[in-house]
């Protein structure tokens, strides 16, 4: 029996190169996460959220024009069409945010004056509205489901700063703004994950950009890709309840072949260098704040785990205290990930369509030999 594939795949598609692009590139083996080529750590200190966006999105750093213009764009983009709004008021509020934030994403696409066309500059005009459109979004549902005002979006603030009024009612801190700028620089990309090539397959088909968003939006719902912060927040919470010691807890866990979720990575055999960052954000705001507990308990559960099963933090680890420091609900933090990430979804959803070629990949069949000739029904 001979098979038309040339290469035997690893399970999930281990190893496989399945797209050219010069979006991203992560090197394992050292730990090294790049944007465009320049070092994550690099754009941790020195950029911001709507530089990196940029930088993702049009290939190279902006000038201080380039960036002021792109700025006020990302401002001017932040409406949501009343009906869009008035499907969120319809929804039931035990509703889960993602659901609603991929309900409401592929709703605007009825609303957005470019949605026929796939141009590379109909593509730029979309991704502007969607960066800003996804974290409204966010910040109004989870204010209607707790039947609070829709707090108007203050076009003069930053994207971070911008989001964390609407959600809290109030402008946030120097510290939080920074923060949580930082946490949207690091989740901003990372090559062919799951939501990304979701995406990417999506816009291989000439599917507009919401579509692709709408589908990167349901990969990311799923607990092994965006909703491990969750998990690993309410792995805290009950270690917390039960007033346990934390590595305790977690030997009793993996006793019991219980995933302790915020480790290990399918790319990195080191470090994630984004956990890097975020361990120390964790530490500061539990410091600054006065309240250490969730950072302390994480510490311990990571050197256990890196002591004793020799696996490192993956980024999932840490931006679960950090976004809980910040007082944002449990169920926003795969949500924020989201509003991150758009910068990196569209970025592969305009590379796509502007070199173009349906992804199609084979199947090794490990199914019954060929031929298996069918029974007549009678003679099962």
């Amino acid at each position: 029996m001979s098979t038309t594939p040339t290469a035997t795949a690893g399970k999930g598609l281990e190893g496989v190169v399945a797209a050219n692009s010069g979006i991203c590139w992560i090197d394992g083996e050292q730990g090294i996460l790049s944007y465009r080529g320049i070092d994550i750590h690099e754009l941790a200190k020195n950029s911001n959220f709507e530089e990196t966006a940029f930088l993702l999105i049009n290939g190279k750093l902006p000038t201080r024009s380039e960036l002021d213009t792109f700025r006020k764009e990302l401002a001017q983009a932040r409406e949501l069409h009343p009906e869009v709004i008035e499907i969120m008021r319809r929804t039931p509020k035990q509703t889960k945010p993602m659901e609603v934030l991929r309900t409401a994403v592929s709703a605007l696409s009825a609303y957005d004056p470019d949605e026929d066309s796939n141009e590379h500059a109909a593509n730029l005009r979309k991704t502007n509205r969607l960066l800003s459109q996804i974290p409204m979004i966010i910040a109004i549902w989870d204010r209607l489901r707790k039947n609070k005002n829709i707090v108007p979006a203050d076009k003069a603030l930053s994207h971070a700063a911008n989001f964390l009024l609407m959600l809290n009612g109030e402008k946030p801190s120097e510290t939080a703004e920074k923060t949580l700028d930082i946490a949207l620089i690091l989740h901003a990309e990372h090559e062919l994950n799951a939501s990304t090539f979701a995406a990417r397959v999506i816009a291989a088909t000439l599917a507009d950009m919401h579509s692709a968003i709408t589908g990167a939006l349901g990969a990311l719902k799923g607990p092994l890709h965006g909703g491990a912060n969750e998990a690993t927040m309410r792995t805290l919470y009950a270690i917390d309840k039960a007033g346990a010691d934390p590595v305790e807890y977690v030997k009793e866990q993996l006793a019991n072949k219980k995933k302790i979720m915020g480790f290990g990575h399918r790319v990195y055999r080191t470090e994630d260098p984004r956990a890097t960052h975020l361990r120390r954000m964790s530490e500061a705001l539990g410091k600054s704040s006065g309240n250490p507990k969730w950072f302390n308990m994480s510490r311990a559960i990571e050197q256990y785990m890196l002591d004793e099963k020799h696996i490192n933090a993956n980024v999932d680890f840490y931006s679960a205290s950090t976004y809980t420091m910040l007082g944002i609900d449990i169920d926003l933090f795969t949500p924020i990930f989201s509003m991150s990430r758009m910068a990196g979804w569209a970025a592969h959803v305009i590379e796509q369509h502007d070199d173009n070629r349906l992804i199609r990949p084979r199947a090794e069949y490990i199914g019954p030999e060929y031929p298996n000739k069918y029974t007549p029904i009678e003679q099962r």
